[in-house]
């Protein structure tokens, strides 16, 4: 029960993780806010103890210009001490004649300090009132110092730094994830192709001693589709052989691919589908493995069925798109979808219906963009009409080829 209970809320997670990709996103914004929020506290903080150490200095310079027997103490203890705050004193012209913290270039002659003098004091005027010493007609002008600057900069490039961090280890992660996956998937395939294995060869043992027992003239045709049924499950043995292999993708008639497969479902899903194939040509060709593009068709037809409830129409349209490639379009005429499901249709464990695994599309989507470097979605939908799923593959092995460097980038 509690393995159960743990599945469950695995599954649950997994299809609402778009929510709670939102969720971490929103509690970033909190925490980062929460950052922000606080340096600001701090540099305000700050920033109103400089004021009050300008307003000190300012104080004892006016104190020293009225009593000079003190200026001696006042200038090491107080006006000396001052390490980090950028500040200039000006006469009543304008003109400077003190300074302290001012950053000057090396090697900077007198011109040079001149200029970065006046930038000095143009920054200072902006950002902040002077403080006036009335009693020898000087200004006080001053700015934060580079202590402050920085740690009002801090939060952010932190949360950048953290950003980028956590950009570099999703996709690391993901990569991963991704990377296992892949090594479920072929093992579980290739697992899944050695049990079949001895069942179906045992199976048709059996279909030759009927082939050579006296009841074969009675039951021929039972047998003859048994002996069908047989070669399809070699084929699915052969298809779930090349999941996690490389696939050999070679240039196949595509009508002639589609025609097999619609052949081959006619007589096993219901009398009320009708399935009709529309071409622009018979003799188009596309790049392919053939047993795995049959089993996309497949998977794609019977979800259709499924959506029709056993009645309606599946119409297949094989177009030619440009020399580079050939288009599948595979049109039902079932309940259709939102368009929020357009792309939720092919991740893993999604299905409607009931006992329904939710892998048909998966496997569907990762043979083609996976193994034939094209693309499927679902190129429209509409409540009660019906849904139209689109393969879009390459006609020719030069378009396959270009698919490795460039991708299908009209798609």
């Amino acid at each position: 029960m509690k393995n159960r209970f743990q599945d469950l809320t695995s599954v649950d997670l997994y299809s609402n993780k778009k929510q709670v990709k939102w969720l971490v996103v929103l509690v970033s914004i909190i925490i980062g806010s929460g950052s922000i929020w606080y340096t600001n506290q701090l540099v305000d903080e700050l920033k109103e103890r400089e004021r009050r150490q300008i307003e000190l200095l300012s104080a004892a310079l006016e104190y020293a210009a009225s009593n000079a027997e003190n200026l001696t103490f006042i200038n090491q203890e107080i006006i000396q001490q001052n390490y980090s705050i950028p500040i200039i004193m000006v006469d009543s012209e304008g003109d400077p004649i003190e300074f302290r913290n001012i950053p000057f270039k090396s090697n900077a002659n007198a011109q040079d300090s001149i200029r970065t003098l006046q930038a000095e004091l143009l920054e200072m005027q902006e950002e902040y009132e002077p403080i006036l010493l009335e009693e020898a007609d000087i200004q006080v002008y001053y700015r934060n110092s580079e202590l402050l600057i920085n740690l009002k900069y801090y939060p952010y490039v932190q949360l950048a730094v953290i950003l980028l961090f956590g950009v570099l280890a999703y996709t690391l992660f993901n990569q991963s994830k991704i990377a296992e996956q892949n090594r479920v998937w072929a093992g579980l395939t290739k697992e899944t192709a050695h049990q079949l294995g001895t069942p179906i060869a045992s199976l048709m043992a059996w279909i030759d001693y009927l082939r050579n027992s006296p009841v074969w003239e009675e039951n021929r045709e039972i047998i003859q589709e048994m002996d069908k049924d047989v070669v399809k499950l070699r084929m699915v043995t052969e298809r779930f052989s090349s999941i996690g292999s490389k696939p050999v993708i070679q240039s196949e008639n595509l009508y002639e691919s589609i025609e097999e497969t619609i052949n081959y479902l006619r007589p096993r899903i219901s009398t009320k589908v009708e399935m009709i194939i529309n071409a622009d040509s018979k003799d188009l060709d596309a790049m392919m493995n053939k047993p795995l593009f049959e089993w996309v068709i497949e998977n794609i037809c019977k979800n259709a069925v499924d959506a029709m409830k056993g009645k309606g129409v599946i119409t297949i349209e094989i177009l030619q798109d440009s020399d580079k490639y050939v288009i599948v379009d595979i049109t039902d005429t079932g309940k259709g979808m939102e368009k929020g499901m357009y792309k939720r249709v092919f991740n893993p464990g999604f299905s409607t219906r009931q006992r329904g695994w939710g892998l048909g599309l998966t496997l569907a989507k990762r043979i083609i963009e996976g193994y034939h470097g094209g693309k499927i979605f679902v190129k429209n939908s509409e409540i009660g009409k019906g849904t139209t799923f689109r393969i879009v593959l390459h006609g020719s092995l030069e378009g396959a080829s270009q698919f490795v460097t460039e991708g299908l980038l009209e798609y």
